[in-house]
């Protein structure tokens, strides 16, 4: 698409407030564009780090602000039925797709672009961290809050940018890479791709579009990544996992105080090396996983390994990823982002290794009623690690409710996870359980896409 545009021209983003929509925005705003969007909500950390950087932003779909605009910003979250979305098609708005505006922004850099099932978030803030700290100067749009930058997007001034990619309407395959990471591929996103032959392609030609002189950086661990590397052609790839067979190898891990030391062992390009004692203040194989990610990003920049350690060692999370809300009497509170099977076992798994003589309550906000009805056997499976699980209302998301029974999804929680499950109706029912029943040596974990986030939050806010 070709799009004429100048810094005095107004863009005005639809439901500005979404995580990819504000990373863009903000990029735009630094670049000197007048940035200008709408949202449903008016507070948060995404809206308030808008406001900061004195975007303006009008509550609500129903006002006539979009007139204004000479191009028009919408995330596939935003429906043919939005009314601003309708005013702007009759007076002939220009009106280009989020993924699409990111790659016209990014694609003149050399860009590492991270995608994957799960991981890639957590993955696109090391990498972006690794680059800062050794002098990069990287630009950076992310799908969560970095921590270290309070952001989730950064303009830099060098000629690298570190982006997440998201596959969960094809989006990914917009962006050209020097560099291209995937974590995983997990079957999810079934709303868009119909069928498991349809997600597989789309993630073959993700892979493909690396250029030959490039580096895919592929898990090796994954059954479906291996299943793609044996249908392609080009052999660009560098593999990391706990595989004997990966080009860097995670070894002798180990639980450390909140966090996981381990070794690498690299093969690649006829070199041999053990590097020990790699340092991450994350809990998690995954982390592990998603640390040596990073660790090969920096190899092929030929960043020293003392640095890369550093850099490493130095990162500070990522917002939603076990985050931290609360801390009493040997007693903690987390919010975390896992909404899929895949992310809810391995966040139980790596509290229940962490907080070894701590219960684990898990209170889970199920998310879309598609996912729940394609994820059903997953998902009840998914809290073998918890000793109590309170499960709220699925959060809909604008679905109707597919036949989804509330009652029995609970009963075969219990029967299959082996765990003790409480129903939730509300913010209330969660709030009233804490104030009953959270006592000494418990770890709470919260987790969901929803509103759960919120939720958890205030209620941590109130007993503080």
């Amino acid at each position: 698409m070709d799009i004429q545009i100048n810094k005095k021209s107004t863009v005005y983003f639809i439901g500005i407030g979404g995580i990819g929509m504000s990373g863009i925005a903000l990029i735009m705003k630094s670049l000197g564009y007048n940035v200008h969007g709408s949202d449903l909500n008016n507070s948060g950390k995404v809206i308030e780090e808008l406001k900061k950087n004195k975007i303006k932003i009008v509550r609500g779909h129903k006002t006539k602000s979009i007139l204004s605009a000479d191009i028009v910003v919408i995330s596939t979250a935003i429906k043919s039925d939005n009314l601003e979305f309708k005013l702007a098609k009759k007076n002939k708005k220009l009106i280009v797709k989020r993924a699409d505006m990111l790659a016209h922004l990014i694609n003149l850099k050399k860009n590492i672009i991270i995608s994957g099932s799960h991981g890639k978030t957590t993955i696109t803030s090391l990498v972006s961290h690794l680059l800062k700290s050794n002098m990069f100067f990287p630009t950076i749009v992310n799908g969560g809050i970095i921590n270290s930058i309070k952001s989730n997007a950064s303009l830099g001034k060098g000629e690298w940018a570190v982006v997440e990619a998201d596959e969960s309407d094809g989006s990914f395959l917009k962006f050209k890479s020097i560099f291209s990471i995937v974590s995983n591929i997990d079957i999810e996103h079934m709303d868009y791709y119909k069928t498991y032959k349809n997600l597989m392609n789309s993630f073959k030609i993700f892979l493909d579009k690396t250029p030959l002189l490039g580096k895919n950086i592929i898990c090796a661990d994954d059954d479906n990544i291996k299943k793609i590397v044996k249908e392609l052609n080009k052999k660009n790839f560098l593999t990391y996992g706990f595989s004997k067979n990966s080009n860097l190898q995670c070894k002798n891990i180990r639980n450390i105080n909140m966090g996981m030391k381990f070794d690498i062992s690299i093969n690649f390009l006829g070199k041999k090396k053990l590097v020990k004692n790699v340092c991450i203040n994350l809990l998690g194989m995954h982390n592990v996983l998603n640390a040596t990610a990073t660790f090969a990003i920096g190899l092929m920049l030929n960043i020293k390994i003392d640095s890369i350690k550093k850099s490493l060692i130095s990162f500070s999370g990522v917002q939603r990823r076990l985050t931290l809300v609360y801390q009493k009497n040997n007693s903690l509170i987390y919010d975390d982002y896992a909404h899929h099977p895949t992310e809810i076992k391995a966040v139980l798994s790596a509290c229940k290794n962490n907080f070894k003589n701590k219960k684990i309550i898990a209170i889970f906000q199920p998310h879309r009623f598609s996912r729940v009805s394609s994820l059903y056997k997953d998902f009840i499976t998914s809290f073998v690690n918890a000793d109590e699980v309170l499960v709220c209302p699925v959060y809909s998301a604008g679905e109707k409710n597919n036949n989804f029974n509330f009652d029995r999804f609970c009963k075969n929680i219990i029967l299959k996870s082996k765990a003790k499950v409480i129903q939730t109706k509300s913010k209330i029912d969660i709030e009233n359980y804490i104030n009953k029943n959270f006592k000494k040596n418990q770890v709470i974990i919260a987790m969901g896409a929803g509103n759960i986030s919120y939720w958890i939050r205030e209620i941590s806010n109130k007993i503080k």
